[in-house]
């Protein structure tokens, strides 16, 4: 398992919108812009979206991910991770929306309706690339 650099881990507490390919079932990449977040304890990143979104059956049946993302404040700022999706949880997973709404638009709860329920993917990474400016 690879680590997320400590150079790096600002990326998670900004309005940092990543891009998180899955693998659809005929195997090609299923490409999606996606809010970030990032446990430090437990080295894994952490996708929220609901249940039975494309993402979220891709990794049901293939747990293989790449993330990627720059900084906003410097696009020649970069991580890059390939891992597993090895958990995906509903616990807590209504509240992490509502804090990620707080980081990304500055509301208290996250705007859409829900439609089935709220699923935290936590990406262990595998590989790992950045480039600091």
């Amino acid at each position: 398992m690879a680590e997320i650099p400590t150079d790096a881990t600002d990326l998670f507490t900004k309005q940092t919108f990543a891009h998180v390919s899955t693998l659809l079932p005929d195997g090609a990449p299923h490409t999606t812009p996606v809010w970030i977040d990032y446990d430090v304890d437990a080295n894994r990143i952490l996708v929220n979206t609901e249940r039975d979104r494309r993402k979220d059956k891709n990794v049901r049946a293939d747990p293989r991910v790449s993330v990627s993302m720059t900084d906003p404040d410097d696009p020649y700022r970069m991580l890059s991770v390939t891992g597993e999706v090895d958990e995906l949880t509903t616990d807590g997973a209504r509240e992490h929306a509502d804090e990620l709404a707080g980081r990304y638009t500055g509301t208290a709860e996250y705007p859409s309706p829900i439609q089935t329920e709220r699923v935290i993917m936590r990406i262990r990474p595998d590989q790992v690339r950045y480039s600091g400016a």
